[in-house]
This record gives C-alpha cells, sequence and structure tokens, in this order.
C-alpha cells in the first residue's frame, strides 16, 4: 500500500514537471509613461540602463511596437485583452477613484487565458481598469495582487487635496521626500483590501519587485504569469532614500536608473533557478512620456509629440523580448507589432485556443519574435485619449485625421486638417505628404472608417457599478 501511494506520488510529480516544461513561464513588465527614448539600447546617451541593454543584447529589440492608447487605463485594457479600447468599452479616458466602471470581469485575459492551463497568476504594481471588487485583478484572472488600484498621482477616495502640479510643483515633492506621506492619499492594495494608505511611494518600485521574485520562488515547479505593471516613472517621481539623486533637475533619470535596478533582480532570479531557458519576459510601456513635465518627463527620442496624442511619440514605445533560446539574441524587429498582440501570440506560444465567441484585434506575431518572419501586421489604428478615432497606418503610411479640437491639451500642435506622413523615411512626422498624394489619403480614410465600423459595431460593454435602490 505505502510503496503504490508512493508511486502515485512520484508519478503525479513527473507528470507536473513534464507539464511544466512544457509550457513556458511569461513575465511581462509594463511601465508607466516611459518614453521611446528612455533606455541605452533606444539611443539615451544619459540614462544608464545596464540591466535591460543586457536584455537587448540578449534578445530582441522591436523598435516599431505600438501601444492601442496614448493614455493609461485604455491602453492597459487593451494590452490585457489583446483588443483596442474601443471594442471592450474601454476607449473614453482614464479612471479616477470617483470612477464607476471598470474592465468587464467577462472580458477573456491573458491570465484568464493561463490560468485556464493551470499557471500560477499575479499582478504586482498598478491595475487602473476599475478599483471596484468586482473589477479588480482578482476578478480578471489573477490568482493574487499587490500594487496601487490607479494612478499614483490620484488620492483616495475623491481624489481631492493634491499639491501643485507642473514640473515645478514636481520639483517641490522630490526635494521633499516625506511628501508621498503628507501629500497623498494613493492606496496600496493587497488583493481585494487596503492595507496602506497612503501608499509609501519611495519604496513601490522596489516592493513589487520583491513581491513579483517571491511569487517565482514559490511557483518555480509550475508554470507562472506575472504581470509586472510598476507605477513609476509616472508623476509624481519616488525612489528610496539611499539612492535619491538630491538635484531634482535628475528625478526622472534617477527613477529609471533605479526601476532598470530592479528589473535586473527579476533577470538575476531567473538565471539563478535556472528558469531562464523556460520563460518569456516582454518589456514594454503604457504610452510614451509626458512632456509637459519636462525633466519629470522622459523623451520621445526621434519621434514626435508623447502621452496623449496620436503622433508616434504618443504610441509608439520601447520593446524588449526575451526568451533564450526561442528569441534570437541581439536581434531588431522593425516590422510593425502591438500591445494588443501579445495574447494571440501568448496563446500561440502554449497551443491553445482563444474564446471562439469573441472577436479581438490582435494577431499572432509568434513569426516576429523568432526571426521566422518579416511582417505580420500591416494595418493599425489609432485612436484619441477619449477614443476618437484620429489616424490608420498602412504599411509605411500613417494618415491623421483631426477635428480642430483634436489640438486640445497636446504638446504638439498640428493642423486640423489630413496629415500623411511616410515612417520609413520620416518617423519624426515631420513632412506632411497629404497634399501631394490624395488619392492615397482618400483611400486610407476610407480604410480607417470601414476598420472603425467595425470595432464599433462589435463593442462590448465595459463593467458598470450598479445603482443602489
Amino acid at each position: 500500500m505505502i510503496r503504490s501511494i508512493l508511486t502515485l506520488f512520484a508519478f503525479v510529480a513527473l507528470h507536473t514537471a513534464l507539464e511544466s516544461a512544457e509550457k513556458p513561464n511569461f513575465v511581462l513588465i509594463f511601465t508607466d509613461d516611459l518614453g521611446y527614448g528612455d533606455l541605452g539600447s533606444f539611443g539615451s546617451t544619459t540614462i544608464r540602463t545596464p540591466h535591460l541593454d543586457r536584455l537587448a543584447a540578449e534578445g530582441r529589440k522591436f523598435t516599431s511596437f505600438m501601444t492601442a492608447s496614448s493614455i493609461c487605463s485604455p491602453s492597459r485594457a487593451a494590452l490585457l485583452t489583446g483588443s483596442y479600447p474601443k471594442r471592450v468599452g474601454m476607449h473614453k479616458g482614464v479612471l479616477f477613484p470617483t470612477s464607476t466602471s471598470g474592465l468587464h470581469p467577462d472580458e477573456h485575459t491573458i491570465a484568464d487565458h493561463l490560468r485556464q492551463q493551470g499557471y500560477a497568476t499575479a499582478c504586482f504594481g498598478k491595475w487602473h481598469l476599475g478599483h471596484h471588487l468586482e473589477v479588480l485583478p482578482t476578478a480578471n484572472g489573477f490568482d493574487t495582487y499587490y500594487g496601487i488600484p490607479y494612478s499614483n498621482d490620484m488620492n483616495h477616495p475623491a481624489n481631492e487635496g493634491k499639491p501643485k502640479g507642473g514640473a515645478e510643483g514636481m520639483d517641490e515633492l522630490w526635494n521633499d521626500p516625506e511628501s508621498t506621506l503628507t501629500k497623498w492619499q494613493t492606496p496600496l492594495m493587497e488583493n481585494e483590501k487596503i492595507v496602506e494608505l497612503p501608499v509609501d511611494q519611495r519604496t513601490i518600485t522596489r516592493r513589487c519587485t520583491d513581491r513579483a521574485l517571491d511569487f517565482v520562488k514559490e511557483n518555480r515547479e509550475r508554470p507562472f504569469f506575472v504581470y509586472l505593471p510598476y507605477s513609476m516613472p509616472h508623476i509624481p517621481l519616488y525612489v528610496p532614500d539611499e539612492v535619491r539623486d538630491p538635484d531634482p533637475k535628475r528625478a526622472y533619470l534617477n527613477t529609471i536608473e533605479h526601476l532598470d535596478t530592479e528589473v535586473g533582480r527579476v533577470f538575476d532570479l531567473l538565471r539563478e533557478l535556472e528558469l531562464d531557458k523556460n520563460t518569456y519576459v516582454i518589456f514594454t510601456s503604457d504610452n510614451g512620456p509626458w512632456l509637459t513635465f519636462k525633466h519629470h518627463g522622459g523623451s520621445a527620442g526621434p519621434l514626435r509629440d508623447g502621452k496623449m496624442s496620436t503622433f508616434e511619440g504618443g504610441q509608439r514605445v520601447p520593446c524588449l523580448m526575451w526568451a533564450p533560446g526561442r528569441i534570437p539574441a541581439g536581434t531588431e524587429c522593425n516590422a510593425l507589432a502591438s500591445t494588443i498582440d501579445l495574447l494571440p501570440t501568448i496563446a500561440a506560444i502554449t497551443g491553445t485556443p482563444l474564446p471562439a465567441d469573441r472577436p479581438i484585434d490582435g494577431l499572432d506575431i509568434t513569426g516576429l519574435l523568432t526571426g521566422e518572419a518579416e511582417t505580420v501586421r500591416n494595418e493599425f489604428l489609432y485612436y484619441s485619449r477619449n477614443g476618437r478615432i484620429e489616424g490608420i497606418r498602412e504599411g509605411d503610411w500613417k494618415l491623421l485625421v483631426r477635428a480642430p479640437e483634436g489640438k486640445k491639451g497636446l504638446t504638439d500642435a498640428a493642423p486640423s486638417g489630413p496629415m500623411l506622413f511616410d515612417l520609413a523615411k520620416d518617423p519624426g512626422e515631420k513632412q506632411n505628404l497629404a497634399a501631394e498624394k490624395t488619392e492615397l489619403v482618400e483611400r486610407l480614410r476610407r480604410r480607417m472608417a470601414e476598420l472603425d465600423s467595425e470595432v464599433t459595431a462589435g463593442e462590448r460593454p465595459a463593467w458598470t457599478k450598479p445603482q443602489s435602490g
């Protein structure tokens, strides 16, 4: 009898080990407001990012990688669901502590997909897809959650009493590290409860990394998915006191270099536990840099404009993918790809179908990861921060069509008429070719409307809090 039980345990252990070996792990690191030009591997000469530069050297750099929105909540909804934000009802701006909506738990997220396969799933960081119990990470496929429910410049419960803004206001906060506890009421949550109010933002990046490392250690014998959406470098910027540069002019640089150190700890552990050969790591950002905050914001490098804009600087973000033995080291992919492509790609890597009862907009780009394909995605839609269709990309051609009010809030003023750019020759979108290629403009305009109509017709509602009474 004892021998039979031992044999059974041995069989189960062997089966679990084989199953884990067949299923790769996934670590998805999602920064907040990191610009295209903020990493050494993407051309920065002022910010030191040795760990991420090593990731680029050992993995694959994607130079034309797009988010589906230029602001937080829509971008995060798109990442997790593989859909344009409009398709999942999350396109009308960011959520606030007073918001009564969120990502519908009926949506099929990356976490849902992997948990159904037996993966351990965790989210450590900024959620920003609804702070109500019904729409927290634990309602959207994650076994565990630890982090802030919305942006780190928002206050519980009514988003009131916030300190002075702008670059000058951020200087004052940087000069007073204790301001994280005296000037803000941003909550820290664990699963469904607030466990710290206000959260000490000086250590939040490190603590989220600590949680991720513990989770990896605890689940090293089974497949796991770690979603690590750091709240930095979104303003206000904070780092641990012992690494803080007192010069507020260097606040952003200091924050990115601290973030790079924390990401390095993740890679160190994967190598130490010999999980590197069976783990995919994806590093990218939710949108471009918040340029209006000057030295508290990042750089879009050669690209035009930044956060809140449908110019490339608002939505083209740095992306690195790493999987030793699976993704060729030291390579670069210039093909168009997007965060909405990650869900179908992960599904393809794990050999599992997506639900057939709902359309999504993402494509399987495994061929781009391995280098076996030169291109997969030929079209991409650009939606404004409030969900209005503003543009389309087809191959290297990009058309932006704006109403006059589309200029409001942008750091880079633009004409209200159509703008046509050849991104292969002009990634900085400096030369408007619309007047020279009117037929192309009209064809792209019709195609943009056609694709947007399809998304609109298939729009699924976001979750909305039921009215009491």
